[in-house]
């Protein structure tokens, strides 16, 4: 059972919106039956604030179970509208910190694949161009700094920074898989890493219009997975 207290999580909240530092392990939405997930958690913590009041929260944008990261929540139908306008034009910032024990060649530029999601074992995978429901992903990234780990099967750990210009399921984790850059703690797309690492992915830095008053809004968070130990994060996400 999940027992952390969900205001230790609450990195900035007022009247419209709430920004979180998700768990890693924690599901954004519909855990499962006696499982507790971020929607209820963050229902609950407002329903205590104002017990007079039935909470409203919408939820802008996700992230996978095993990821940790900055995400935005609305308190009101409005500001949910808002947010998602900017969704949709592509205008909230989303740039991710990855730990790889292989370093992709080159060690900056961009990647471009399609897509096609598998529901039947919830796993995406990169396909032709032209594959019927296929979806094209693509990312840019840079190597920020390269450690020596004698617990990987490379002998090293790599931190990379990613920017996303499209959200497809999975994204992250299969395109650097498929360039050969798999993440460590990677269950689905890298199976036979053994270093008993937690997933190295985390939403590191998010930036948006707050949706009531117009002005920028930019959160960075330090990851707390073990795969990000001994890394130069906070000089790092700066870049």
């Amino acid at each position: 059972m999940w027992k952390t207290d969900i205001r230790n999580t609450i990195l900035y909240e007022d009247k419209e919106i709430i920004v979180c530092h998700k768990p890693a392990g924690l599901a954004v939405q519909n855990a499962r039956i006696g499982t507790m997930d971020m929607e209820s958690a963050l229902k609950n913590y407002m329903a205590q604030k104002n017990p007079n009041e039935i909470p409203y929260l919408g939820i802008i944008s996700r992230l996978d179970q095993p990821v940790e990261g900055i995400l935005v929540f609305a308190k009101s139908s409005q500001s949910a509208a808002g947010l998602n306008r900017q969704m949709e034009k592509n205008e909230i910032e989303k740039i991710y910190l990855a730990v790889s024990d292989r370093e992709p060649a080159p060690k900056e530029g961009a990647l471009e694949d399609y897509l096609k999601k598998d529901g039947r074992n919830n796993t995406s995978a990169v396909t032709l161009p032209g594959t019927k429901g296929a979806k094209k992903a693509r990312l840019s990234y840079c190597v920020l700094e390269t450690l020596s780990d004698q617990r990987t099967e490379t002998g090293i750990r790599c931190l990379i920074q990613i920017r996303l210009d499209t959200g497809r399921h999975h994204q992250i984790r299969v395109q650097l898989s498929h360039a050969g850059a798999p993440l460590l703690g990677d269950k689905k797309y890298y199976p036979q890493d053994s270093s008993g690492f937690s997933l190295g992915l985390c939403a590191a830095k998010l930036s948006f219009r707050h949706p009531g008053s117009g002005k920028k809004m930019e959160f960075q968070t330090v990851p707390r997975g073990n795969a990000f130990e001994g890394f130069a994060i906070e000089t790092n996400c700066g870049k």
